[in-house]
């Protein structure tokens, strides 16, 4: 697989991912408490975890060869 082709499949996982990952976590973000500290901790946390399961394909889509 030619690197520009590698890098236009992952951009489409990309997408796709970050929209489940949108889908769900604000319907989770439904069952929150009011309370602005688990909030906070809650939309943090999510905000700030969402690269993590990408490291893998972004480390496959920027291999060379």
């Amino acid at each position: 697989m030619t690197p520009r082709v590698r890098k236009f499949v992952g951009m489409i996982a990309i997408l796709a991912f970050m929209a489940v990952y949108v889908i769900v976590v604000s319907t989770i973000g439904d069952y929150v408490p009011d309370h602005w500290l688990a909030q906070l901790v809650y939309y943090g946390l999510s905000g700030t975890l969402w690269g993590v399961p990408l490291f893998p394909l972004i480390r496959w889509m920027n291999r060379e060869g």
